[in-house]
């Protein structure tokens, strides 16, 4: 028996890193995926994003596991598209039950010096798009009257604040705010909406060129060795950053009976980052 038999889960940001992690944990402990990515760059990203072709990796994988997994290329910024692969999901899968709101991007620079499209990239991503993932499936779970799960992706960045990405910052603690909103709106309908607050993660997120520069300042092509002391600095157990399925086993726990009567909580997995002095 499974943790998540017989389930469904809705996942944004599918194609690789966390959450290709969570469809992959999910589907051991049961449950069946609907996964989506947006498959194209975003021009103020400064790495590479998701594409379809690792979609479908992460389908294969689930399918592995003997599971069924949907996959769709949708924008989070475009209510329509995720209207649509929710809508396709549930017809193939014939029902919701979990919605893991975890597709993000990063970027950094001065208050000072970001310009407009940064900025707008940055809130429509990770604002509008946790807005609208909540938008295209609360009404599916909400018809079926069976209750649910919602866990929405925020970052320690939605507990306090950083330099240098303010567009982030705010994105992540308006998160917050609709995962408590949405706890109020939706416990009469037994549908469950906490936040989960990662720090650092060892994905493409922070294995990149542009974070190799930032946290290892001087240092001509830097690689990760040149900056894993500056993150594991950051925090109380000595790690540099987690692995995604750390964040996954989080994921699965709210999502899971075992945390039926768990809602509108902001739950950080971070190495002791928050609580460090």
């Amino acid at each position: 028996m499974g943790r998540l038999d017989n389930k469904v889960a809705f996942i944004t940001g599918a194609a690789r890193g966390q959450g290709r992690a969570h469809a992959i944990r999910m589907a051991e402990e049961g449950a069946d995926i609907i996964g989506v990515d947006i498959c194209e760059p975003i021009g103020t990203v400064p790495y590479e994003l998701g594409t379809m072709e690792e979609l479908e990796e992460t389908a294969a994988t689930v399918e592995k596991l003997d599971r069924r997994m949907v996959i769709a290329k949708a924008d989070v910024r475009d209510l329509s598209s995720l209207q649509a692969a929710v809508e396709h999901g549930v017809a193939e899968l014939g029902r919701l039950d979990i919605v893991s709101s975890n597709a993000g991007i990063w970027s950094a620079g001065l208050f000072t010096d970001m310009d407009e499209q940064t900025y707008r990239d940055m809130i429509d991503v990770q604002m509008h798009g946790a807005y609208y993932t909540c938008k295209a499936t609360v009404p599916k779970l909400i018809e079926q009257g069976s209750g649910g799960s919602i866990v929405l992706t925020s970052s320690v960045a939605g507990l306090k604040g950083f330099p240098n990405q303010v567009h982030y910052n705010m994105a992540k603690h308006a998160v917050v705010g609709l995962m408590r909103t949405l706890a109020n709106e939706l416990a009469p309908h037994f549908i469950r909406v906490n936040s989960v607050h990662p720090s650092s993660t060892f994905t493409k997120m922070i294995d990149n060129a542009a974070i190799h520069s930032a946290f290892a300042p001087g240092v001509e092509n830097p690689k990760l060795e040149d900056f894993g002391d500056t993150f594991t600095a950051m925090n109380l157990l000595p790690i540099p950053w987690m692995e995604a399925v750390d964040i996954s086993n989080a994921v699965l726990w709210l999502a899971s009976d075992e945390a039926r009567y768990v809602t509108g909580v902001t739950l950080p997995v971070d190495a002791g980052f928050m609580a460090k002095l």
